[in-house]
């Protein structure tokens, strides 16, 4: 089962989302950026979904140094956020973001971005 990191603040984001995924795949959580970093490297999941209104180091951040990482940067990060406002897709994709979904998820798009980045 591939897995499926899910960088979160909010509780009932995360036990959402975790609800949502857990039948196709494992999944870990961080509550914010820094230990987002610190869980991709130690598990090396298939695919990041990371908030990008984070506390510690926000997901802007957090997406940049993954990215950079030699180590983490083939994995795939798919940006999540409630302030899609415009030009923010571009924003988040120049920080590294593969992919980007806007709140409340839809989640038909996510499982087709989840399928296109994992197989």
């Amino acid at each position: 089962m591939k897995t499926v990191l899910v960088v979160e603040d909010i509780e009932l984001n995360r036990d959402l989302l975790g609800q949502i995924l857990e039948d196709d795949y494992d999944v870990a959580f961080a509550t914010d950026g820094a230990e987002g970093l610190t869980k991709a490297a130690e598990l090396r999941p298939d695919l990041v979904l990371m908030d990008l209104s984070l506390p510690v180091v926000d997901g802007w951040e957090a997406m940049r140094r993954l990215k950079a990482d030699p180590e983490l940067a083939r994995i795939p990060v798919i940006a999540v956020t409630a302030h899609a406002m415009a030009g923010e897709e571009e924003q988040a994709r120049a920080a590294g973001a593969d992919d980007f979904l806007s709140k409340p998820i839809d989640e038909d798009l996510l499982f087709d971005m989840l399928r296109r980045w994992l197989g």
